[in-house]
Parts: C-alpha cells; structure tokens; sequence
C-alpha cells in the first residue's frame, strides 16, 4: 500500500472571492487542486468564498453532480455562513454606525433563491453601489452594509451591521475586512489551519489576517509582469499591492520556474517563494476514441489576452497556402466572441462551439493544441494536453510554455505573436511522418506525468511543512530581536525580511552585533 504524501495536521481551507458559473484557469486549478488534497494528501478542504452571489448551494450541488467537486471537497460562503451560524464575540456601536434598513421600495435590485429574497440593492444614479441588506430565507434581516454614511446618496464611509436571528442588531464594523476577519477566525476556531489563497481579490485582504493558528499561502496564478505602457512599475497594477509585502504571507508560490527567477530579480531572494506547479486532472476518454490527425483545438476563454484570432488567422493560412487541411474547433465564450465570428473566412474550417465545462475530453480526439495567450502565469491545459497526447502549439510567452515544451520534441514554441510562425508549425506537423508524430505524443505523455496529483501533493505538502516552521520561528522572541536589529543597522533588505533564510539572517545580524561593539 503506498502512503501518501503527509499534509500538515489540521483544517486546510482555499480561499478565493467567488466561484463564477463559467469558470477556468484559476478557479479551475484551485478546484483541482482541493481535489488532490482529499484523495492524495487524505484531508477535506473548505473552499471561502467572500461574494453575495445568491445561489451558491445550487452551484456546489450543480458541480458536485458534475464531478468538479471531490467527495472530501465543500464550498462555504460568507453570507450562507451567517444566515445559519452566530458569529460569537464583538460589540454593537450603533452610535457611530448607520443602521437604516432598505424597505422594499428602497431598492433598485432585488436577488432571489427561489420565492426567498436574499438581498436587497440601492444604487446611486450611476448604479453604484449604495447600500446591500442580506437577509436569511425566512425574511429576517442578516446584514445591512451601507457605504454612504458620511452623506447620503454619496459614495463614502461605511457602516456593517450584522443581525440575530430575530433581525435585532449584535454586531457592527466600519470596514467589510474585520467582518471578513471575524468570519475567518469563526470557521478556523483557533485550530491549526492552512489557508490558500488564489484570487488576486481577495489576497490584499488576506495579507492582514495574521493569527498564530493559521499559516496562509498564495499562489499566484497569472503573469506579474506590468505592460510595455506602464513604466510606474516592472509589477502591473493589479498585483503590486500584495507582491511589494510578500512577507505578509508564510508561503508565496509561483507556477514556473521561470516567473519565481523573474520575479525575485525585481523583489530580492526569499525563502518562502516556492515553484509549486497545478497537478493535471485525472483525464481520460470515457469511450475509445480515433484521434484525427488533421483537427486543432483551441481551449480558452474569448478575451483580448487570449488573442484566439491569432489560432483562426493561422489556421486559414495554413489551408489556403500551404496545401493542407486542417480543422480547429474553438471551447470558450467571452466578449471577444462576435469578432471572432466575423475573422472565420471558412466556416468549415474554424468553428466557435461556446461554453464547454466538458471541453477536455476533445484533447483525446484532437491532434494538436494551439495557446495563443499575451501572457499566463501557467497554462494548465498545455499539460492536460499533452497528458492526453494531443501535441501543444505554443506562443514561447512568458510563464509556461517554456518550462514544458522541448520544440519539436513534445510539442512546438513559435515565437510570441508570430501569425506565419504559427501556421508553419501547423504545417511542419501535418507534413510529419507518423511514426515521428508518434514519438511526439508518447514524450508529450511523459513530460505530463511530472504534473502528477502525488508528486505535486507532495511538494505542497513540503512547502506548508517548511511555513509551518518558519511561521514557529518568526513568532519566536529571538527572530523579533534579531529583525529590529537588522532594521537599527540598516542591513539589506533581505536581510530584515528574513528572505535570505532565517537562520542566515539571524546568524549575519548576529556578526552584525559584535562587529558594531
């Protein structure tokens, strides 16, 4: 009997905002992730999420029935949390906080489960958000979260006021993060726990929930790298706030090899950034299926960083004049959709099927993958893909492709935004003989397994062991001494930050001390 890989003791949670009807990429991964957890590391993970969407039990039992949801793997949402726990401690000031239920006429939006109404909406008069009272399903109000307390109908200050079963105020904040807080310290009890964090959203909130039981981890899922347009900062807007104070999580992991190098070339070396790539699924064909060799497929949403045009234009090109035939099917749907439509020149060659949360099982039929992308931060489906020997056809963008394809090997790396470049490897692969082609798929199959739920349990299991100490050392008087001192000596940076690693660091601000007397 193998053993599997030991997960630190304790409750293991995946945070993130929200779980969208249609999703991929990250949540995707998170999901799959929580997956291996349970069957691999033998743990069950509580998937937080922090939205008012009202129907969160229909979409856990919708993905459950799915098979996206592991037995050992449940959702918990905030305002479903409250409607059927109190949430025990804090104090009721409604002296200095607003509390002015909506009345139905009140409001501008209304959203159900069911005959039950779960939230109440008043907006400004550019539909901004004004005021939100969630209620519980028999009527009683939960929560009433005002944002225009400082003048009414105007944008600013807030007032949180969180109600018993009865609808009668107990609690109350000025700012929604103490309410999350609360809520967090509720579902962990003070137990040890592990808590990692996804969304790009919700992970400057999570930098500030620092309690001793919880170690958190981030995992960051898309490029950091800021566009050619801002020259403000090497790190895009949306990522700076949480990768400028990395020290505010135990454990930082990236998806390659290749954006931990680039990103520690811009914040210095730190001990707790870790290569911790997502495990592929479990795939398999469900029915024996004839792999067609002259048929693509394109997974991904319908976005401008996706840029599926590039896919359509090569495709085209390949038929028209380079003598070959091929066909490329299109999984995804978004807002770049309608042009798309209007780049197909032949309908018989491209086609644009929409939304497909089944989309994978393509990959075992289809000869080649195209991914197309600006940037990822690590596309899982270049290895689903080569899992099911469906050969990648990759832009050579920054972070992935790279890391996983050996050109003309296990797949091909064209140049990033190179339309020709594309459609010659298109072509290079219908010309191939198939014993070659063979071969290709057999190592494409090979290169996959390093992305195995075990071996990838494994290294998380690891890295939360290696938190879990630091997380003991840092809280630990000695470590608080020995960072003041770095800061009173104006020692480098990662010296202070502890990034070189603990004990260097304490044992150099300890030379440090004898140098200076």
């Amino acid at each position: 009997m193998t053993v599997g890989p030991r997960l630190p003791a304790g409750r293991h949670f995946a945070v993130t905002w929200s779980i969208p009807d249609r999703f991929g990429g990250m949540t995707d991964a998170l999901l799959r992730r929580s997956a291996a957890f349970h069957r691999v590391g033998g743990v069950d993970v509580e998937v937080l999420t922090f939205d008012d969407r009202p129907d969160t039990p229909e979409l856990e039992q919708e993905l459950r029935e799915r098979g996206v949801l592991a037995p050992g793997v449940r959702i918990s949402n905030l305002y479903d949390w409250l409607r059927e726990h109190p949430l025990p401690g804090g104090s009721l000031k409604l002296d200095g906080d607003e509390f002015t239920p909506l009345a139905a006429h009140d409001a501008a939006e209304t959203r159900r489960r069911g005959d039950a109404v779960m939230s109440r909406v008043r907006l400004d008069g550019d539909g901004r958000t004004l005021q939100i009272d969630h209620y519980r399903e028999n009527g009683t109000l939960l929560v009433s979260d005002r944002r225009d307390t400082r003048e009414r109908g105007v944008p600013g200050g807030r007032s949180i006021v969180l109600c018993d079963a009865d609808g009668r105020p107990v609690r109350s904040w000025r700012r929604i993060w103490s309410l999350y807080r609360a809520w967090l310290d509720a579902v962990t009890g003070g137990r040890p726990s592990c808590l990692i964090v996804d969304s790009k959203t919700i992970a400057p909130f999570m930098l500030t929930y620092r309690r001793p039981h919880a170690i958190t981890a981030h995992v960051v899922h898309a490029s950091h790298r800021a566009t050619e347009a801002d020259a403000s900062s090497p790190i895009r807007q949306s990522r700076r706030e949480v990768l400028e104070q990395l020290d505010g999580f135990d454990l930082v992991a990236l998806l390659s090899r290749r954006q931990r190098d680039d990103l520690e070339q811009i914040v210095g070396r730190h001990d707790h950034i870790a290569v911790i790539p997502n495990p592929r699924p479990m795939l398999s064909p469900r029915t024996p299926v004839r792999r067609e060799p002259d048929r693509g497929v394109v997974l991904a949403a319908l976005t401008r960083r996706k840029r599926v045009s590039h896919a359509i234009d090569a495709v085209q090109a390949a038929n028209t004049y380079a003598g070959v035939r091929v066909h490329l099917d299109v999984y995804g749907d978004g807002e770049s959709r309608a042009a798309l439509e209007e780049r197909i020149i032949d309908p018989a060659a491209v086609r644009l099927h929409g939304f497909d949360p089944d989309a994978r099982r393509h990959l075992f039929a289809a000869s080649f993958l195209l991914l197309t992308s600006h940037s990822e931060g690590f596309p899982l489906v270049l290895v689903e893909s080569m899992a099911a020997g469906c050969l990648p056809i990759a832009y050579d963008i920054p972070y992935g492709p790279a890391d996983l394809i050996r050109d003309g090997r296990n797949g091909f790396l064209v140049p990033a935004g190179d339309v020709d470049a594309l459609a010659d490897a298109i072509v290079r692969l219908q010309r191939m003989s198939p014993r070659r082609v063979a071969r290709m798929r057999a190592s494409a199959v090979r290169s996959a397994r390093a992305f195995d739920e075990e071996r990838v349990v494994r290294v998380w299991s690891r890295e939360l062991h290696h938190a879990a100490v630091r997380r003991q050392v840092r809280s630990s008087g000695r470590f608080r001494r020995a960072r003041a001192a770095a800061a009173r000596l104006d020692l480098p940076r990662p010296v202070r930050s502890m990034g070189m690693g603990v004990a260097a660091a304490i044992d150099r601000v300890r030379r440090a001390l004898r140098r200076e007397g």
